[in-house]
């Protein structure tokens, strides 16, 4: 899936080398690791308000975006990815569970839905990983 507008953040993380994930092109204020991060932290986040029977609310900003700009080693960078994707499982199979209603209040809330926190997911992670293919582009990566 993907075109000319649009690169899943799993092709993304296949064509981004580890060598240039730690890597702040010049004038902007994250890395492609920052941002794959913080989108993690929040997907985990959402997912644990959204489940969770002992959720505890993170510190913003500081929780949702890592300590350096670079993973420490590569299996650190692997185990993230892994999260992500084990998390993003997770939360599918929880929306395609016919017992979880769309709106009906999540665990952690009576205000806020299922689908408002579904559709915080999706749209949180689409601006952010606009932003990773930029540092993609900036940095040599990716060409179009």
């Amino acid at each position: 899936m993907g075109g000319e507008a649009f690169m899943p953040i799993d092709e993304m993380l296949k064509k981004m080398p580890f060598e240039k994930v730690g890597i702040r092109p010049e004038a902007l204020p994250y890395s492609f690791y920052e941002l794959f991060f913080h989108i993690t932290f929040a997907q985990k986040d959402i997912l644990e308000y959204t489940i969770s029977g002992d959720y505890k609310t993170s510190q913003w900003p500081d929780d949702y975006w890592p300590d350096s700009v670079k993973p420490k080693d590569e299996k650190n960078w692997e185990k993230l990815k892994k999260d992500f994707f084990d998390d993003r499982e997770m939360l599918k199979e929880f929306v395609a569970d016919k017992k979880n209603k769309l709106d009906a209040a999540v665990r952690n809330s009576e205000d806020h839905t299922l689908l408002r926190e579904l559709m915080l997911v999706i749209e949180h992670s689409a601006y952010h990983t606009g932003q990773m293919l930029v540092v993609m582009r900036l940095l040599g990566v990716y060409e179009n």
